[in-house]
């Protein structure tokens, strides 16, 4: 009978007491969120419609850390790019072509190559190899990090180019002119051969058919605001009331449930605005 050994092992050789750093609380109200969500300000110009400087105006939204904040708005336009495709090609094998069921002649004694369809990939009007089928190309991405990525690209645009003007829309009450926005966007410091982006709450129709001939220029609003354009523009040009629908949507102030229900509410008004553009 072998006798019995009792070993007893210390906790503290195998694992090593904690360390915090120097000058590091454990209080939680000091301890970085696990997300890394930071908020981003940046102070904008309010021009006149003339031109001239009235005024500041403060854009304070979400951003994603440095680190990630390239993942973040590569996914969401990655994203946006799959889910617009409408994957609908289609093409048609050796099988599915019309005809081919008859061999085009013998297999021997003709001094040809044996061929035993006339629909074989190998021949014009023949099937194709490995060809695209219908499918479907979205991508999920959750409703937060889709938000982060617009944010984020909004963020980073504006603390470089970016300002406010105030409302323009009673000044094309003569008509359309596209001479005369042209005219109005030099006075801002746009040039109107380079990309610029416009945000507006609503955009009256003698102000959309004035710059609808600009190609460099969209015109935007909440419903139609994507990322795309944001990261193609080289200007970023809001109004106030716009400038305030993204510090409440897009902001670090309101809550995400607060932000669904009024993100909700614009897209449903603008809904209502095209039904009854439709009806006219």
């Amino acid at each position: 009978m072998l006798p019995t050994i009792s070993l007893s092992f210390s906790s503290s050789i195998f694992l090593k007491p904690l360390q915090l750093p120097r000058g590091l609380s454990t209080s939680p109200s000091t301890l970085v969120k696990k997300s890394g969500v930071r908020s981003e300000l940046a102070t904008l110009p309010v021009l006149s419609f003339s031109g001239e400087k009235v005024g500041e105006a403060f854009l304070d939204l979400k951003a994603a850390p440095p680190s990630t904040a390239r993942a973040v708005v590569h996914r969401g336009l990655i994203t946006d790019q799959q889910n617009a495709r409408c994957g609908t090609a289609s093409t048609l094998t050796r099988g599915e072509v019309r005809g081919g069921g008859k061999k085009p002649y013998p297999q021997k004694k003709t001094g040809r190559a044996r061929r035993g369809s006339q629909r074989t990939p190998l021949r014009p009007g023949g099937g194709v190899i490995f060809g695209p089928k219908p499918r479907d190309w979205s991508i999920k991405i959750n409703r937060k990090e889709k938000r982060l990525a617009l944010s984020t690209a909004i963020a980073s645009a504006a603390t470089a180019d970016a300002f406010v003007v105030e409302d323009f829309g009673d000044q094309f009450l003569g008509g359309p002119k596209t001479r005369d926005f042209v005219a109005a966007m030099r006075r801002w410091g746009l040039d109107p051969k380079k990309k610029s982006m416009f945000l507006m709450m609503e955009v009256p129709d003698n102000v959309r058919l004035s710059c609808r001939n600009i190609g460099t220029l969209k015109m935007l609003t909440p419903r139609t605001l994507n990322l795309f354009d944001v990261l193609n523009s080289e200007k970023l040009v809001f109004t106030k009331e716009s400038l305030d629908y993204l510090n409440a949507v897009y902001g670090d102030s309101g809550s995400s449930e607060e932000d669904d229900a009024e993100e909700k509410q614009v897209l449903v008004a603008g809904d209502e605005d095209d039904v009854g553009d439709e009806s006219l």
